[in-house]
């Protein structure tokens, strides 16, 4: 079976392209991976998570917080579906039409967590083959990820002002911040 992806501008998406989509996305995605140096500066990791709902508002932002909290799963995407799910009182929430914007790609994780959450919704900017180059770090399978969100009525648009988080990436590795990852032999 192939993947379900098409590309429109350099934007890749797993449905027919929207432009609205795209710009409200292009906003707030920019505005995240400009804030990412002042989360670097307190310990966080390189990648921010904001949620949105279906008006535009935003329900929920935070950073990755893996090397501060010690925690290996604590990645933007994961700490930002749990602030949500605690507002809401619910580990279901797609009742309330939300999605989530995202300076990177999600790592397999983060998937399997949008996935369960209920989220409608996945924007990113820099992808993740991408990430790995330019950090080192491990982002997982993710045979046919589009596809399958797809099928599960998740809209995914991506490659979203890559340059920019492509940026923020390169500086967090040039300042000498901790590349947080397993070893492997």
């Amino acid at each position: 079976m192939t993947q379900i992806m098409t590309e429109y501008k350099g934007i890749i998406t797993n449905e027919e392209f929207d432009a609205d989509k795209v710009n409200f996305a292009r906003k707030i995605i920019l505005g995240l991976q400009n804030e990412v140096s002042e989360y670097v500066k307190n310990g966080s990791g390189p990648f921010l998570a904001a949620i949105y709902d279906e008006n535009g508002n935003l329900v929920s932002k935070c950073e990755n917080t893996v090397v501060n909290d010690n925690c290996s799963h604590c990645h933007a995407e994961i700490n930002a579906i749990n602030k949500a799910e605690e507002k809401f009182g619910t580990y279901d929430l797609s009742q309330y039409n939300l999605n989530i914007y995202v300076t990177s790609e999600p790592c397999m994780m983060c998937l399997g967590a949008i996935l369960w959450s209920g989220i409608k919704a996945v924007y990113f900017g820099v992808k993740s083959e991408d990430v790995e180059e330019i950090t080192g770090y491990d982002e997982g399978f993710k045979p046919n990820w589009f596809e399958e969100f797809a099928k599960r009525g998740i809209s995914v648009y991506g490659n979203i002002e890559p340059e920019h988080g492509k940026k923020a990436l390169k500086k967090y590795v040039h300042d000498g911040n901790i590349l947080y990852k397993p070893l492997r032999k």
